[in-house]
């Protein structure tokens, strides 16, 4: 039976890939870098960003344009009318603004470095999006073995108890209880079948390669899953620290402090040198063809644009604000959930899984020297159930190592080493 379920799964895999090696963990994580659709999507807000910062820096960029009006006129003493066109060439460079420009690159900088944060948590998601996808594949193909044999087991009960009715050994009831079994174990077995092929499609795409699915998956070693955590207490102030997520919402916020002082600064006046050349139809001694000097702007009065777009910049900022407050308490919760989860799977669910894998090899053994002495026929039921034994103990090790990358992500790709506590 268990080489019938190894065959299947062979045909079904050359059906569907054609990698000439297993594909490990590694090499599906070296995909986070691809252009996924969520990568690009981060990757284009980043270059707005800078878009915006560039457009902010400009303000102060020297400018060099063309002048010139097309018009006739004549002398309050005289009615003959006379071309009065003026061409001219102006240069112009802002020299104080009294912070306006400067608060708005500062902004702009700070917006750019959030955008560079959010990038950088794109990409830990989608390594943990990847993991997980690469054991969901590893667990499907696992479980198929499992449901097959317990598939072959339920149809060999059946097909012997058709016999069995018709010596009159068993009754009608008896033979459709045992193909009402089979029926459904053929059920879990079609699900399981399915799985394999959905699963791998969703770590294609996770690894943005839909074409050729993956075939066969190197079982990873997994050695991060014995690593030596801090407590909660000393933990929590490095993730507020250097979550990437926390710092992209205070870098919004300081940018908001930073967008509140250029509107400010709007009512500040402004400074200007400019030099400019000219050509005129007409000769008048007030004209001159070069001329150089300074041109300030005093604002006196702006009616109500500055203080609508203060009051536009102060509610962005506050909510903001309040977004940083809620992901903080959130994220709090989450590491206590993440560690609580870390703790009960090292202490308690490896524990419960080894002792299940070793109940199930002695009932195996069992199974195996009854089956020997043609005492029982239930060596496919054990071999099944060691099957599921070894997928619950998998369980263990592949949700210890997503909550570990989860932690990572939680403290930015960084953990703190373990803290040394004294001797009671």
């Amino acid at each position: 039976m268990k080489h019938a379920a190894a065959v299947a799964l062979l045909a079904w895999t050359l059906s569907f890939a054609v990698h000439a090696e297993p594909l490990t963990l590694e090499q599906a994580l070296a995909s986070v870098t691809a252009a996924h659709p969520d990568r690009r999507v981060a990757e284009s807000e980043l270059a707005l960003a800078r878009a915006d910062r560039d457009e902010a820096a400009s303000q102060q960029d020297f400018n060099l344009f063309l002048d010139g009006a097309l018009r006739s006129g004549r002398r309050f003493d005289s009615d003959d009318w006379r071309a009065d066109n003026v061409g001219r060439i102006v240069a112009r460079k802002p020299l104080l603004d009294f912070g306006r420009s400067s608060q708005a690159v500062a902004a702009a900088d700070l917006e750019v470095v959030g955008r560079q944060t959010a990038l950088f948590h794109v990409d830990t998601l989608r390594r943990i999006d990847v993991m997980a996808r690469f054991f969901d594949v590893l667990l499907a193909d696992m479980q198929y073995a499992a449901d097959n044999e317990f598939m072959a087991v339920a149809y060999v009960a059946w097909d012997n108890a058709k016999d069995r009715f018709e010596v009159g050994q068993i009754s009608q009831p008896e033979l459709l209880k045992l193909e009402a079994d089979y029926q459904d174990s053929r059920e879990r077995r079609a699900a399981s079948l399915q799985a394999l092929r959905s699963t791998r499609q969703k770590l294609a795409h996770a690894m943005y390669r839909p074409d050729p699915l993956p075939g066969e998956l190197a079982e990873p070693a997994l050695p991060g899953n014995a690593l030596s955590l801090p407590d909660y207490e000393s933990l929590l102030p490095w993730v507020m620290e250097r979550n990437p997520r926390i710092q992209t919402l205070q870098a919004q916020v300081a940018a908001s402090d930073a967008r509140l002082a250029a509107v400010r600064a709007e009512r500040n006046p402004a400074l200007e040198a400019e030099v400019l050349g000219g050509s005129y139809s007409r000769i008048s001694n007030t004209r001159d063809e070069v001329s150089a000097g300074l041109l300030f702007n005093i604002p006196l009065y702006q009616g109500g644009r500055v203080d609508a777009r203060l009051a536009r910049e102060l509610a962005q900022k506050e909510r903001t604000a309040a977004e940083l407050d809620k992901l903080k308490l959130e994220l709090a919760d989450t590491l206590l959930a993440t560690l609580q989860e870390i703790e009960w799977l090292r202490n308690h669910g490896r524990v419960a899984a080894d002792k299940q894998i070793e109940f199930r090899d002695w009932a195996l053994e069992r199974s195996r020297a009854e089956y020997e002495l043609e005492l029982k026929t239930n060596l496919g039921t054990s071999m099944a159930e060691t099957q599921l034994a070894a997928l619950r103990r998998k369980q263990m090790e592949y949700r210890l190592a997503l909550a570990l990358a989860r932690l990572e992500a939680l403290s930015g790709g960084i953990l703190p080493p373990p803290v040394e506590r004294a001797p009671q």
